[in-house]
């Protein structure tokens, strides 16, 4: 069936905003008495904070209690310290022009909260692309990522079939979530994960600008 949409995740892959995120994480972490280490958090970063928190610290819910406390916290330093040092991705805003003059429907798929991602967008250098009324954020599922429960609002946002999409993301979970919702995954290396942590991707870049580079052998040309 041809490809109608691509659905967008935002952290690592058009804004490089991983590491900053684990940051954010270990300082609220430890606001609360909590020593825990960057490399704790870092490999679970694409993850949203409910199926996280719990991770690090099994007697936390990362919806309620202390644990929200800390989701709250780690948002409120992306917005308030962490976001102003954001950079893009290599080629992200030419890779999403491309992508518009292709005729996708471009909608967004992320973990992040509806606040954090005009701060993201922002950084990224795409927030004038794209339409945040055609994003899905953390607040739109019962589960976020690696849970399908995102990709599939997502989809239903765009109005397609999970076959007539593919995502772009970057981390283990961007992949497991889509796959688990029928949806094939270009991902790029810019979020920090190993191909074979990537290994389920269809395919692998580096960044927007390798893909963007490789545009006409990949599967978006058509």
């Amino acid at each position: 069936m041809l490809l109608k949409g691509v659905l967008l995740d935002i952290d690592g892959t058009l804004v490089d905003s991983n590491d900053a995120h684990a940051h954010a994480y270990v300082e609220a972490f430890a606001e609360h008495g909590y020593d825990v280490e960057f490399d704790q958090v870092r490999p679970l970063i694409g993850m949203g904070g409910d199926q996280l928190i719990p991770r690090i610290v099994s007697s936390l819910s990362g919806e309620e209690g202390e644990g929200k406390e800390i989701a709250d916290r780690r948002k409120e330093l992306i917005m308030q310290k962490y976001g102003a040092d954001l950079a893009p991705t290599d080629g992200s805003r030419l890779l999403i022009e491309k992508l518009k003059q292709s005729g996708y429907e471009l909608v967004i798929s992320s973990s992040a909260t509806s606040e954090e991602l005009s701060v993201l967008l922002k950084a990224a250098q795409v927030d004038d692309l794209l339409d945040q009324n055609m994003a899905t954020t953390s607040s739109d599922a019962d589960a976020s990522k690696p849970e399908p429960d995102l990709i599939e609002v997502t989809l239903e946002k765009g109005h397609l079939k999970p076959n007539e999409a593919i995502m772009l993301g970057d981390t283990p979970y961007d992949i497991q979530a889509a796959n688990a919702a029928g949806v094939a995954v270009i991902a790029f290396r810019s979020g920090g994960f190993s191909d074979e942590q990537l290994a389920e991707a269809i395919e692998i870049y580096d960044s927007p600008a390798d893909l963007l580079a490789h545009f006409d052998q990949s599967p978006l040309a058509q």
